[in-house]
């Protein structure tokens, strides 16, 4: 049993622009060192580049789909039992796999090597829309870990 008591989530206040819950979670996440304003310029820069690459949507619809897109249903999580150590497959609520949607594209636009990290990040939310890119790949990586251990799935809550 924890020595802390339970913490109460805090409600997030949606973005200024979009008044958008989702776009304030992703902004926060995309944030280094407290540089708020820095990570919404870049952000909305990005979206501004999508606008101009799809023009028959708006680009935080298009955001919406990528980040859906990435976000997996199921992950591993290892478990000890005797000596051995298991890859148990869980299921994912949708919170935590918003979250592990955002961090991969963050974390894969970071890794591209483009001239800024405004296209970059505007590449992978765009790849993410047509289902491709390095998020969808990691994506489809859990799911096959997933798979492969599903004959562990009866280890998931037995602890």
């Amino acid at each position: 049993m924890p020595r802390k008591p339970n913490f109460k989530k805090r409600p997030t206040t949606p973005d200024s622009k979009f008044s958008s819950v989702d776009v304030a979670l992703f902004i926060n996440r995309m944030m280094t060192c407290g540089k708020k304003s820095l990570a919404e310029r870049l952000f909305y820069s990005a979206l501004d580049i999508i606008e101009t690459k799809i023009k028959d949507k708006p680009s935080v619809d298009v955001f919406r789909k990528a980040v859906e897109n990435v976000t997996p249903v199921v992950k591993v999580k290892a478990r000890r039992i005797g000596g051995a150590t298991y890859q148990v497959p869980e299921p994912v609520d949708r919170l935590k796999g918003n979250a592990i949607a955002h961090r991969w594209i963050i974390q894969s636009a970071r890794k591209r090597s483009a001239k800024t990290f405004i296209q970059n990040l505007a590449n992978e939310l765009l790849e993410a829309f047509e289902n491709k890119g390095k998020a969808i790949e990691l994506k489809e990586h859990t799911h096959k870990m997933a798979e492969a251990n599903k004959a562990f799935a009866h280890y998931a809550k037995s602890m």
